[in-house]
């Protein structure tokens, strides 16, 4: 039997949460239970009562407001414990369009991916600024040369995991999950597509971006971080060549003027630049070494965690932390 659960993560949603419930389906082929799962990351509005009046059959709350990935990673682990076998992270604004859930879950029943994204029209979204649609097209560029992967649409987070991928995946990011669990893909070998989707009206503002300029510096800060922690050696290899390289031609110059001059002028300064330059590109490839080394490491604890995860997540561990998980009557299935 096939479980596929659809995950939103909530933070004071009462004014669109219903219309994005109502819009979810209770029956897809190929699957034989469709629930539906809200994560509740501390709401002060009547987010929870609006999520129990339509029909959610498990809700998942924060208590404080942690953010959207810790959200996302909450609402994973508590989809493992009920058994779901699929898993579909969809926006509680409605923007992304609920009837292509079973074009996005497709790729996983036929067992040609274990992560599926959504990619949607960016180009034709009216409300999304030309800066913006830049910035979403520099983040796909950024996870393409970090994980490998052909993924078009990076920043969408309505995306579909299969049980095996959710185990496998971490979010370390407190901003959001949607870069950072497409590398991870990359770099553990999971199988990823992208399909096309469609998108709904617009309802609300973006919480993720409350100015563009906030915006820009937490999206740069996320991809350098990116970069540095499934990167390490090719990043501190790429910004320490770069001072190696000037010091280099500093060094030379000075050299050939010395040769040239027959040491008349020592120019000592130069010479001193060109060392410093040179150090600073050498102990920026030694940390990239040092980097490497601890990635070889975190990928072992990663390892381990998925071990401990098959265990946990197996018929025992579904009733460990049960706590963590509040069941709310269904609603009668519809269509």
């Amino acid at each position: 039997m096939k479980k596929l659960i659809i995950q939103m993560p909530c933070y004071n949603e009462e004014g669109t949460l219903a219309i994005a419930l109502q819009a979810l389906p209770r029956r897809i082929p190929g699957i034989d239970v469709v629930e539906w799962l809200i994560i509740n990351d501390g709401s002060t509005d009547r987010t929870m009562e609006v999520a129990r009046a339509n029909g959610v059959d498990h809700i998942v709350d924060l208590g404080t407001h942690q953010g959207l990935a810790s959200g996302f990673i909450a609402g994973l682990d508590a989809g493992l414990r009920a058994g779901a076998d699929i898993i579909v992270n969809t926006d509680a604004d409605n923007q992304y369009n609920a009837d292509d859930i079973p074009k996005l879950i497709q790729p996983i029943l036929d067992g040609e991916a274990e992560i599926v994204v959504g990619a949607r029209p960016i180009s034709e979204i009216e409300h999304f600024s030309p800066l913006k649609k830049t910035l979403q097209g520099l983040g796909s560029w950024v996870v393409l040369a970090a994980s490998g992967t052909d993924v078009a649409d990076a920043p969408s987070g309505f995306r579909a995991m299969s049980r095996k991928a959710a185990m496998q995946l971490n979010v370390f990011s407190h901003y959001t999950y949607t870069l950072e669990t497409i590398i991870q893909a990359g770099q553990k070998n999971i199988a990823i597509q992208s399909v096309p989707i469609r998108t709904n009206g617009y309802l609300r503002p973006s919480r993720l971006m409350k100015s563009m300029r906030a915006y820009i510096q937490r999206s740069v800060l996320t991809i350098l971080r990116i970069f540095i922690t499934y990167k390490p050696m090719r990043f501190f290899l790429t910004i320490g060549t770069v001072p190696f390289a000037i010091g280099t031609i500093i060094g030379l110059r000075w050299l050939w003027l010395f040769i040239a001059e027959e040491g008349t002028r020592a120019r000592v300064p130069s010479l001193i630049l060109a060392a410093i330059l040179i150090l600073i590109g050498v102990q920026l490839w030694i940390f990239g070494v040092v980097a490497d080394v601890i990635a070889v490491n975190r990928k072992l604890l990663e390892e381990i965690q998925l071990r401990v995860k098959r265990i946990e997540y197996g018929a025992a561990g579904q009733e460990a932390r049960k706590h963590l998980v509040v069941t709310v009557p269904a609603m009668p299935s519809r269509t």
